[in-house]
């Protein structure tokens, strides 16, 4: 079975765009995205400048992370090494664009899926060569099968010195290039200006963090838009997961935090009740950032186990079951069993909150989302999160760790992560800058002021008259300052981790 890849000869390439263009009539690429692209750098000072051209494009991976994320198996890895993409299963979840460290796959905004190239696998199928191929003047895009010594793209390979882009990231490309500027390849190292050579750019220059300068003498004259693809939906969803999850990893625990309401009070099925609360406003919001909402039970139905995606959703799945039949057992009058069921549920709760470390694992073209710990850290967020439910119920025992105090000191530990995250040592020097870029944004320095914020709002009503009753407005204002904090943070996080350039 051959293997297909591409090299790319950047001293024949001219710029000319004939492959972009060509590929956007072959594959009826949409205004604005593109499937191949050449990225213009000048390097040097006048007179001494040299204009590089880059043709930029999907790899092929052999080991492919957008193949791996996807939940509903519509990328695939072919057996002749085509990674391809089927538009009529594909959800338009964007998880294989976060996946992808070349900036490879767009949403179509029409059709509200996913696309890349396919190596023009309607024409390779047929013996033809994809259409960029035919269409370059110079003859500096060679595809074929690479494991055939017989092919002019297995000679070039033998014979000619090649690199690979992002190597680092264990993907196994299958795109080669010659006589490419490295610092062309790699991404970042070129300043971005306000204008293109020829246009305004579609979107600002990406945010540089002080340290991270690019040289003078290094100019990107010319690329291609890739717009940010995981907005508030995202971050918003990371706060209202932890919030039901964090009501449920407490609540077995409320005697030690001397809360033990009345059986058939709604204090005793206040947990349940705002864990499934938020449960609901997590599925809404997941749902409302497909492409496709109306093809989202393609999650259960064509499920690629691989994907934390859809671990994840069963996860949730399972979580809300345990929830919902603790709440309908303990309303029927069972609260010995609806208890049994809150410790039984700790597990799910645990990994409600914390599988989206494994996703963002997954996500291995943004380096932020890389960090090591991450799991940690969303476990301490739902126990603020959930830390704050007690606060708002009557209590007639004597707990051993009252509520509030509880409450601080989850605040402080959450104080301390971040703390301990703004001195970090990074060894990359892209997840560096990314990192750079979240502390730059100011996100930590005021979620740790809210959440100092939070655990002074929780103790004071305990050395004054102010707010004494359980409840309070002061139990408010310290959730609110709890949840502001973590909003305003993951805010930050998704954003920021989008904003370093893979291209």
């Amino acid at each position: 079975m051959p293997q297909y890849g591409f090299v790319i000869d950047q001293r024949k390439c001219i710029g000319c765009h004939a492959c972009t263009v060509a590929c956007k009539s072959e594959n009826e690429v949409p205004v604005g995205s593109h499937r191949t692209w050449v990225k213009y750098v000048e390097k040097g000072t006048y007179p001494s400048v040299k204009r590089h051209f880059t043709v930029l494009r999907c790899n092929h991976c052999d080991a492919a992370p957008c193949v791996e994320i996807c939940p509903v198996t519509a990328l695939h890895k072919r057996v002749d090494g085509i990674v391809d993409l089927d538009r009529d299963a594909c959800i338009g979840c964007k998880a294989c664009m976060q996946a992808c460290p070349y900036d490879a796959l767009y949403l179509n905004d029409d059709t509200g899926t996913a696309e890349k190239c396919h190596y023009c696998a309607h024409r390779t199928e047929l013996g033809l060569e994809p259409a960029c191929v035919v269409v370059c003047p110079e003859h500096a895009i060679i595809a074929g099968d690479t494991s055939n010594p017989a092919t002019e793209i297995a000679q070039h390979l033998a014979t000619e010195k090649t690199e690979q882009r992002r190597v680092e990231k264990g993907t196994k490309p299958r795109v080669w290039y010659t006589g490419a500027l490295d610092d062309a390849l790699k991404p970042g190292r070129a300043l971005e200006q306000e204008m293109y050579l020829w246009s305004d750019r579609a979107e600002p220059p990406r945010p540089i963090p002080p340290g991270f300068e690019p040289p003078p003498d290094l100019i990107a004259a010319l690329d291609v838009p890739h717009p940010i693809m995981w907005g508030w939906h995202v971050w918003l969803y990371l706060v209202t997961k932890n919030i039901a999850a964090g009501a449920m990893l407490l609540a077995p625990l409320l005697a030690f935090l001397g809360r033990r309401p009345a059986e058939g009070s709604f204090d005793a099925v206040l947990p349940e009740v705002a864990a499934l609360f938020f449960l609901g406003v997590t599925t809404v919001l997941l749902i409302m950032d497909l492409g496709r909402p109306d093809r989202f039970l393609h999650i259960l139905t064509r499920p690629n186990w691989k994907s934390w995606l859809v671990k994840g959703t069963w996860v949730l799945m399972g979580f809300g079951a345990l929830t919902t039949a603790s709440l309908a057992l303990r309303l029927l009058g069972f609260p010995g069993t609806a208890d049994m069921l809150r410790w039984a549920n700790l597990p799910l709760a645990l990994l409600a909150s914390g599988y989206t470390a494994f996703l963002f694992a997954q996500c291995r073209g943004r380096d932020l989302w890389l960090e090591k710990g991450l799991f940690v850290h969303l476990i301490l967020q739902a126990l603020l999160a959930g830390a704050a439910v007690p606060l708002f119920m009557k209590g007639t025992a004597a707990g051993p760790f009252p509520a509030p105090v509880c409450f601080t000191v989850i605040a402080i530990l959450n104080v301390m992560w971040l703390r301990f995250h703004n001195r970090m040592m990074i060894a990359d020097a892209a997840a560096r800058r990314a990192h750079a870029l979240l502390r730059n944004s100011g996100a930590p320095g005021i979620a740790v002021l809210l959440f100092y914020g939070a655990a002074v709002s929780a103790l004071l009503p305990g050395f004054s008259t102010l707010g004494m009753a359980e409840g309070g407005w002061l139990s408010v204002l310290a959730a609110s300052f709890a949840i502001g904090g973590l909003a305003l943070y993951e805010r930050a996080f998704i954003k920021c981790g989008q904003e370093t350039p893979n291209s």
